[in-house]
């Protein structure tokens, strides 16, 4: 029964991603306001981590972004949609992108060196991904949906342009990559516990952050990057660049790294996922995010 609901709701999903981009920049935003207005879940955890992470900024200035984050929340339907369900030459036809420092990247590639590309939690990831790896040869790391049917939707989507998807789980697949030369995209700024992370600050308070990142590096001798994706007006903007961060001990690497992240962020912060709770295993999910 539920996959038949989401069948019918992914059927309906493709058709209105059929629209001209105009017309699905205009309905997001309304879908967006439609969100403001409403009182659920992932607008608190946004409002939280916001005023949580700008202390400094006064009510107004705070509910600015707010309120800009949760209107764009109302575009990632269409984003995702567009990045899973459309061809390769009607993105580029109908979506205006620019891609900064991506023959930095060919390069690696042509070299045959593997590249850890981080990037950051953008609302619009999936299309940022999407219009990457048309343009290069790049795997993936996600999340495995807790529906199966939903999973191979987001699979088969993700596929469509990148070469390969493993489980953030499953180190083994995207280490072999790494080492055979390939580019695996990397986000660490979400809350995945306390476990396989330690407590480094993030906007100056202690967030669970992934310890992986060094020891992978050190294990298949890769270089890393980071990918910056922003909207300018309505063209996406990819900014490849190749930071310098600590390598002494992974917990210094993961502070100039987050540190980074934040300084991205702080960019364009309407356009940051602030709907994860990032907070939830350091600050606690029943008092922050209750």
């Amino acid at each position: 029964m539920k996959n038949a609901f989401l069948q019918i709701l992914i059927f309906f999903w493709k058709i209105i991603v059929l629209f001209p981009r105009k017309i699905q920049l205009f309905f997001g935003n309304c879908i967006g306001y439609l969100f403001l207005l409403s009182e659920n879940k992932r607008n608190r955890f946004s409002k939280v981590n916001i005023n949580l992470c700008f202390p400094d900024l006064d009510t107004n200035s705070a509910y600015r972004i707010y309120k800009k984050n949760i209107i764009l929340f109302g575009r990632v339907i269409f984003d995702t949609g567009i990045a899973w369900f459309w061809s390769d030459d009607r993105i580029n036809k109908n979506i205006p992108y620019k891609i900064n420092g991506l023959e930095l990247l060919l390069r690696y590639q042509r070299l045959n060196n593997g590249v850890l590309l981080f990037f950051k939690h953008s609302l619009h990831l999936e299309l940022d991904s999407r219009i990457l790896a048309m343009n290069a040869e790049i795997f993936g790391v996600e999340r495995k949906h807790n529906s199966t049917y939903f999973e191979s939707i987001q699979k088969n989507g993700r596929l469509k342009s990148m070469k390969g998807i493993a489980d953030r789980n499953s180190t083994v697949s995207f280490v072999r990559w790494l080492k055979n030369g390939k580019t695996v995209l990397y986000a660490p700024d979400q809350d995945y516990g306390l476990k396989k992370s330690d407590q480094i600050d993030f906007f100056g308070l202690p967030a669970a952050t992934i310890s992986a990142p060094l020891k992978i590096i050190n294990k298949t001798g890769c270089n890393y990057l980071f990918m910056n994706t922003y909207y300018e007006k309505d063209n996406l903007v990819i900014d490849i660049e190749e930071p310098k961060f600590s390598t002494a001990s992974s917990i210094m690497f993961m502070q100039d790294l987050n540190k980074y992240i934040e300084n991205k962020i702080k960019l364009n912060p309407e356009e940051y996922l602030w709907q994860h709770r990032r907070f939830k295993s350091t600050l606690g999910k029943e008092k922050i995010y209750k």
